[in-house]
């Protein structure tokens, strides 16, 4: 399956972080929460799946967007801190890679989530 990874589309100092993963029928929006100053933590991670004309597609029971916890949120953050490393930005680690473990675990999160046809 084909995706294009968009990651970081933020507002300067805004403690809000919007991540894109789009796939060919649909996109998944991801909302990353920090707190703090320079060494901000992530918080809170949210994902909503919409189509390619931006109707928000709903979840199984309902929902609009999926709040990550738990395991999961542990999870997220681990592949995150890897797509924001020194080492991912400079080219020091296979970037293919880490991207494709970032896709699988959000397309893992959808598959659970979604009914999708």
């Amino acid at each position: 399956m084909n995706y294009t990874l968009e990651l970081n589309t933020q507002e300067p100092d805004s403690n809000i972080v919007f991540n894109t993963i789009k796939f060919d029928s649909f996109k998944v929006n991801i909302i990353e929460r920090y707190t703090g100053g320079r060494a901000a933590k992530l918080c809170e991670a949210l994902f909503k799946l919409r189509t390619l004309d931006d109707e928000i597609i709903k979840t199984r029971n309902g929902n609009s967007r999926i709040k990550i916890k738990d395991d999961n949120f542990e999870t997220y953050y681990r592949l995150t801190r890897v797509l924001n490393s020194y080492d991912y930005k400079n080219r020091l680690i296979n970037r293919k890679d880490a991207e494709q473990d970032y896709v699988h675990f959000m397309l893992s999160l959808v598959i659970t989530n979604y009914e999708l046809s």
